[in-house]
């Protein structure tokens, strides 16, 4: 297709319709890869499973939920916002193998649009995260999970969808910072004190005040608690303001993280060498 086959099919469509058309492409290939990678899908599932099963079954019986109730109610929508969490290491990990391996470069010579790259990682990781929280969702009802339905249920699945879309952003910025995938596994020592200081398993006021405090202004903690109290599953709500607010928090919180890591993420992508 020569040069003014494209400006002409660009001047007919407009460029938001070929930016989508660029974007559709980037996320058709990226659920290409899942299909034929079947082992990534299994890794990405296999790991917030048997995390579901240990800390169910096996640390259960000796956790406490403030005001009483049952720790798997409690624990429940801490792992889907664990696992919402964690994405961005997968994400981190599929974007840096994609420029250390001249993808991306190939990308950026070709007449498609800049934003592409990044929102189509973006729009493919956010069809993963529906796959992960509803195969979660089912393990944790096999377990006797039982949530409230209705209007609330939907808002607690896109509260968490919420927060996996302003961390995939950092994801896309991270993978093109590190040099290598074998660094990107290094982001876990990231996101571990980013979890576990958090109200994912454990209620902020059950811990140190000085800790409690940082865990109860972590932005997980917030999804953690709205989508408990929408689940109707026990909350456990502390006095700091934060807490108090969480359904304002957890929708407020995704924004910041975007407002911050997606122009970061847009201008690294733009600054690599051709």
């Amino acid at each position: 297709m020569s040069a003014l086959d494209l400006t002409t099919g660009e001047n007919s469509h407009g460029r938001v319709y070929w930016a989508l058309a660029d974007c559709w492409n980037v996320v058709r290939r990226g659920l290409t890869h899942y299909q034929r990678q079947p082992v990534n899908i299994a890794w990405m599932l296999g790991f917030p499973i048997l995390s579901v099963l240990l800390y169910g079954y096996v640390f259960g019986s000796a956790m406490k939920v403030p005001g009483g109730g049952d720790y798997k109610d409690f624990l429940m929508p801490g792992m889907f916002v664990m696992t919402m969490a964690f994405g961005f290491i997968n994400t981190a990990t599929l974007v840096v193998y994609d420029s250390t391996n001249g993808v991306i470069d190939r990308f950026r010579s070709m007449p498609m649009a800049p934003s592409a790259v990044v929102a189509g990682r973006g729009a493919t990781d956010l069809i993963m995260a529906c796959a992960e929280l509803t195969i979660l969702m089912l393990t944790a009802v096999a377990m006797g999970w039982r949530p409230d339905g209705g209007l609330d249920f939907l808002l607690a699945f896109g509260l968490l969808l919420w927060l996996r879309l302003s961390l995939i952003w950092l994801g896309v910025w991270l993978g093109l910072l590190v040099p290598n995938p074998e660094a990107a596994g290094g982001l876990f020592a990231v996101a571990f004190p980013l979890t576990m200081i958090s109200s994912i398993f454990v209620a902020p006021q059950l811990m140190p005040d000085w800790l409690g405090f940082v865990a109860a202004w972590n932005p997980i903690s917030s999804t953690a608690a709205a989508t408990r109290e929408l689940f109707g599953t026990p909350v456990g709500s502390g006095d700091a303001w934060v807490e108090q607010h969480a359904l304002l928090m957890s929708g407020l919180w995704p924004v910041i993280l975007t407002a911050i890591f997606l122009p970061l993420a847009v201008r690294r992508f733009q600054k690599l060498s051709r």
